[in-house]
């Protein structure tokens, strides 16, 4: 059952003097430390918004939280930086017309059938045509050597209700690349701290989700670069960042890479964010998972290795990867963070924390300590623990009230905005 059906507009002030009422019990709970709120259990408290003192004290310092960023007016680093690299950003023109063309829709636009920019929306392009830029990472490079490899990452976090879930990677030892939305990074720190401390890949997913060729230069630009918000929080620059949507074209690649940023795609979709849109149902997904198990059994990734797309967006959504995670076990010979996958031990422009390259994670070291470059396979160590039943991590997931990770309501300091996020 969907959370969402248990509300509606006729039961909203009921619902909100519950609420009320039960911010006493959520008070006594630690709302300041990544430790504390990793123990956070219970219906309401979850998603209950709290205070957290260094983005308090930085909030103005960065865009409206779910708005499309631009480069504040008194932020001198940020023009700078611009500045020094608007000459050379391609000369390409935003895709469609605003404000339709944000969320998609980019009805009545005249695109070439040659596809000059790379567009993926367009034509799933990931070799770019503009000249010095990296083609996009959708499969596995690795896979020559170890087929049968699944990239395990997840978009939209952190959800504010993703205790269950990541105790559950915990439980099976298995880290993976987390895509956090900036936005949701200032409105949930602490969440954010877990990914790190749970010793998962960090990267950027833009600070407001939105189609990212249809911004202006500077508007792409400050998507990307307030996205540093995970720095202020979790104390780590990434380096690597997904598209929303897959939405990407060459000029949107040019200037991530011109701010130290690799773009990672994918191959297959779980449509897993889709469902209750259209015509995708859960059996739709269910479907999609099994069609992706079924390739890796009939032999397609024989020889090379996947990328599948899914998400930490909602209840539903980690639900859904618990669910599937034996069976992708079973199937894929091996499942690693795409940082892994790319042999890339320093993941981030801090030395520190870095990251095992694949021989070491497929032999049983998830984690490493040290800084890079130095660190080899004597200095690492694995994390995790004993696993628990997955019906138990699904159950406490179940009882959770979740956010849908991809919008939520301005204002995270206030109660009733983060009361109001769980029941969209």
């Amino acid at each position: 059952m969907h959370l969402s059906s248990l509300f509606s507009v006729s039961t909203l002030p009921a619902v909100l003097l519950a609420a009320s009422l039960f911010a006493n019990t959520v008070h006594a709970q630690d709302r300041t430390t990544e430790q504390g709120e990793a123990q956070i259990s219970g219906k309401l408290a979850f998603c209950t918004a709290y205070y957290y003192a260094p983005v308090g004290t930085a909030r103005y310092n960065y865009p409206t939280v779910w708005t499309i960023a631009t480069i504040l007016s008194n932020d001198t680093a940020a023009q700078a930086k611009y500045n020094n690299i608007s000459s050379g950003i391609p000369n390409i023109a935003p895709k469609g017309t605003q404000p339709q063309s944000e969320t998609g829709n980019f009805t009545g636009f005249n695109y070439s059938s040659s596809d000059p920019d790379c567009w993926w929306t367009y034509h799933q392009c990931t070799t770019p045509k503009y000249p010095g830029l990296q083609p996009d990472v959708a499969g596995v490079p690795e896979a020559s050597s170890y087929p049968g490899t699944l990239g395990y990452g997840f978009d939209d976090g952190p959800n504010c209700s993703h205790n269950a879930f990541y105790d559950y990677l915990s439980q099976q030892n298995q880290k993976a690349s987390m895509f956090y939305i900036g936005s949701n990074v200032m409105d949930w720190p602490l969440e954010a701290q877990r990914g790190l401390a749970d010793g998962h890949e960090i990267c950027v997913h833009t600070w407001s989700h939105k189609y990212m060729t249809s911004l202006t230069n500077e508007e792409a630009f400050a998507e990307l670069y307030y996205s540093t918000s995970i720095q202020l929080v979790v104390g780590v620059t990434p380096t690597c960042w997904r598209p929303p949507f897959g939405d990407v074209d060459d000029r949107i690649r040019w200037i991530a890479n011109a701010l130290g940023l690799r773009t990672i795609i994918w191959q297959y979709d779980s449509n897993d964010w889709k469902v209750g849109t259209g015509n995708v149902t859960e059996a739709t997904v269910n479907a999609n998972y099994q069609a992706l198990i079924q390739r890796m059994q009939n032999g397609t990734f024989a020889t090379s290795g996947t990328i599948m797309l899914t998400h930490e967006l909602n209840n539903y959504t980690m639900s859904e990867a618990i669910s599937f995670y034996p069976q992708l076990k079973a199937a894929f010979n091996h499942i690693v963070p795409i940082g892994v996958c790319l042999n890339t031990t320093q993941p981030y422009v801090q030395p520190s924390p870095i990251l095992p390259d694949f021989e070491q994670y497929i032999s049983g070291t998830t984690t490493l300590t040290g800084s890079a470059p130095s660190a080899t396979g004597g200095q690492g160590s694995s994390s995790g623990s004993s696993a628990s039943t997955t019906g138990a991590a699904k159950s406490r997931l179940a009882n959770a009230l979740t956010m849908d990770g991809a919008g939520g309501l301005v204002g995270a300091a206030m109660f009733v905005g983060g009361l109001l996020r769980t029941m969209m």
